[in-house]
């Protein structure tokens, strides 16, 4: 298995009705060297400004990204290119990442590389600590910036800790 942290930024809660903005990927792995980034144009008429503000982008330079469809290709082009084994997607926020991802994958391409299932990074270190209350955000090397690749590989640096500081048992 080769483990594929993802972040995406949308202008709302839910795919379909509200638009994913963009999103990166990394493939957990020592230098964290293969990454990816896609822009999306908006596939809705439907906005939240405050949840677009979270990107950094205003909708009028959202309205000039790429195809949806040509996005979700690439990135499933990539994914094949970038690991030899069974792609897991893993994020901090997985119900929300997943759902934007698995959602625009079938959509767009009729099937997701990824499978059906996902990881949560944040319920992975909980258990680990035993712990509900705690969070793996200090384990974060690379500042959070709402940069969806910078926010993936902080999130796969944090990774990349727990395995070693705990002796994780996962193949990456």
């Amino acid at each position: 298995m080769a483990y594929i942290m993802v972040d995406i930024e949308s202008d709302g809660p839910i795919p379909g009705d509200y638009s994913m903005i963009c999103f990166g990927a990394v493939v957990v792995e020592e230098g964290l060297n293969k990454t990816f980034y896609g822009q999306l144009k908006p596939i809705s008429d439907k906005f939240i400004p405050e949840a677009l503000a979270v990107s950094g982008f205003t909708r009028e330079q959202t309205k000039d990204f790429d195809d949806p469809k040509a996005v979700m290709e690439k990135f499933a082009v990539w994914i094949k290119e970038a690991v030899k084994d069974r792609p897991v997607f893993i994020s901090d926020n997985n119900g929300f990442d997943w759902m934007f991802i698995c959602w625009y994958f079938h959509h767009f391409t009729g099937g997701n590389p990824f499978g059906h299932s996902s990881y949560n990074l944040g319920s992975l270190y909980k258990g680990i600590i035993k712990d509900t209350f705690k969070n793996f955000k200090h384990l974060r090397q690379t500042k959070h910036t709402h940069n969806p690749v910078d926010d993936a590989k902080g999130n796969a640096e944090a990774l990349l800790t727990i395995k070693k500081e705990f002796n994780l048992k996962i193949k990456l």
